[in-house]
């Protein structure tokens, strides 16, 4: 546990670094970004390690690994859990009994769906509207151009609040150009929402390019948590 718990500590501080570096590039203050470290296929004794070394946001990507594993730790009241994967409609409901943030919402149906998941469960969920940025198929997202009326829909659910937006880079681009897009189109739908001003984009391999895009929250796992084989 100790060897785990240095190696975990070595690969925030690297990341660390690396968000510190970007920042000063970019002229942006470390204090506009938030990590979330992205804990899919590691257990939940790495997320309790992680808290230890001051980690608030974690994220998830899996349904039933999410619930399974976050149920046995002794409490979260800490910890912010952020949903980054796709969500099945009908799986909607049981994501909004214990996310705090979902950053995946691309349709409206998914919107009615987490909105009465989270009625039935008493709680509030914060919502990131998903930006497909490429035609790649299985990756998620809203085009662009609609992007604006699946935010109005989370916006005017009872027990949803708008947060901002999501984009992952298309693979074999420039993240950069990509992540530019994906400003432009935080910077429309805070026209109407000012609320919403969450920009999720960078992960373990283009946070650089993320930040300099004005990304407010990054998406970090590999990076982090290294490259083991799910510990399921």
């Amino acid at each position: 546990m100790t060897d785990r718990r240095e190696e975990l500590s070595a690969g925030l501080e690297a990341v660390e670094n690396r968000i510190l570096a970007a920042c000063a590039a970019a002229g942006r203050d470390r204090s506009e970004i938030t990590l979330v470290v992205v804990t899919k296929h590691f257990p939940s004794a790495d997320v309790e390690l992680l808290r230890g070394l001051g980690v608030t946001d974690v994220g998830e990507n899996r349904d039933q690994e999410a619930a399974e594993k976050f149920a046995h730790l002794r409490d979260r009241e800490d910890l912010t859990l952020h949903f980054v994967g796709q969500v099945q409609t009908n799986k909607a409901g049981h994501v909004a009994s214990y996310a705090d943030v979902v950053h995946s919402v691309d349709r409206q149906r998914l919107v009615t769906a987490l909105d009465r998941g989270a009625e039935r469960a008493g709680r509030r969920v914060r919502c990131l509207v998903q930006i497909a940025l490429d035609d790649e198929v299985g990756r998620g997202g809203v085009p662009a151009g609609s992007a604006r009326a699946v935010a109005d829909a989370v916006a005017e659910a009872s027990h949803l609040d708008l947060g901002g937006v999501m984009a992952v880079a298309p693979l074999g681009a420039d993240p950069a150009a990509a992540f530019t897009r994906l400003r432009e189109v935080a910077t429309g739908i805070r026209a109407d929402h000012p609320e919403a001003s969450w920009v999720s984009a960078g992960m373990s391999g283009d946070l650089e390019a993320a930040i300099g895009a004005g990304a407010t929250h990054l998406r970090v796992g590999t990076a982090i948590l290294g490259t083991r084989l799910s510990l399921r």
